[in-house]
């Protein structure tokens, strides 16, 4: 299994990104994938995640309304629509992916996700 994150870059308030986890090896018709976050001196934190086939979602709190995760089958790709962002989303994001068929009950948690990327930066600063 692989993942591979793309997208993050440096955004002023207020800006939008949209973070890519393309995965290969496996099918996200067999897998969840979650999106994680860590920010330094701070714990990673589960941010959002999408269940087999694109069926649930979760996502954390300080982020609902703003991001929105989205499965194209076709590409294999699971996506993180960030808007409205602030200073405090700053950090590296993950995603994971887990083959627990409910690992999306809730947001995501880490000890549940089996296979990670390599992370990607995002930067919210003026």
């Amino acid at each position: 299994l692989q993942l591979v994150e793309s997208g993050g870059g440096l955004v002023q308030p207020g800006g939008s990104l949209r973070l890519s986890c393309a995965a290969s090896g496996f099918t996200l018709d067999y897998y969840g994938i979650g999106w994680f976050r860590q920010a330094p001196g701070k714990e990673r934190e589960g941010v959002s995640c999408i269940g087999r086939g694109g069926g649930s979602t979760n996502y954390v709190d300080s982020v609902k309304g703003r991001f929105t995760i989205l499965t194209d089958n076709a590409e294999n790709t699971v996506y993180l629509q960030m808007n409205s962002l602030k200073p405090e989303d700053t950090a590296v994001y993950f995603c994971a992916a887990a083959e627990m068929f409910n690992a999306c009950r809730r947001t995501p948690l880490a000890d549940e996700y089996s296979d990670w990327g390599q992370g990607t930066q995002v930067t919210v600063s003026s």
